[in-house]
């Protein structure tokens, strides 16, 4: 898992375990029969759409359509919060032959030892065009 493992000593045993298991399903697709509760919520914000679903299987699928590609998840931070965790991360991936990028941010609940809870902020799929134009026009103060 890309840059999840030093992050995850500051979390308990239970969340980080579904912390690790939720960002090897981003970069893998397997899905993980531990991870979600059976009546799971997930509710998932892209530019200019919001899509949810309830149970495992709708959670899973709500990815899959949206993004079926593995690739590589690297995690900017991985914090606790009241009822589960936060992590902030970046996707790269190749389809349709291009490499492509997107930011996330999202909030996992955590119930039973499952996430009940799966609240995703996306900014959309960046192809190579649009990556590029954004190296050309915006100077990244931190990256």
């Amino acid at each position: 898992m890309t840059a999840v493992a030093g992050r995850l000593l500051a979390l308990p045993g239970v969340v980080a375990r579904l912390a690790e298991t939720l960002v090897r399903w981003l970069e893998t697709g397997e899905r993980q029969d531990d991870l979600f509760a059976d009546d799971v919520f997930s509710d998932l914000s892209v530019p200019q759409w919001r899509l949810q679903a309830v149970g495992p299987d709708a959670a899973f699928a709500l990815r899959e359509h949206s993004h079926p590609f593995p690739g590589r998840v690297t995690v900017e931070s991985l914090d606790r919060t009241a009822r589960g965790f936060l992590i902030a991360f970046e996707e790269r991936w190749e389809a349709e032959g291009q490499r492509w990028y997107c930011r996330e941010m999202l909030h996992g609940t955590v119930t039973d030892a499952r996430v009940s809870e799966l609240i995703v902020y996306c900014t959309g799929d960046w192809d190579e065009a649009v990556q590029r134009r954004h190296a050309e026009q915006v100077r990244l103060i931190r990256s």
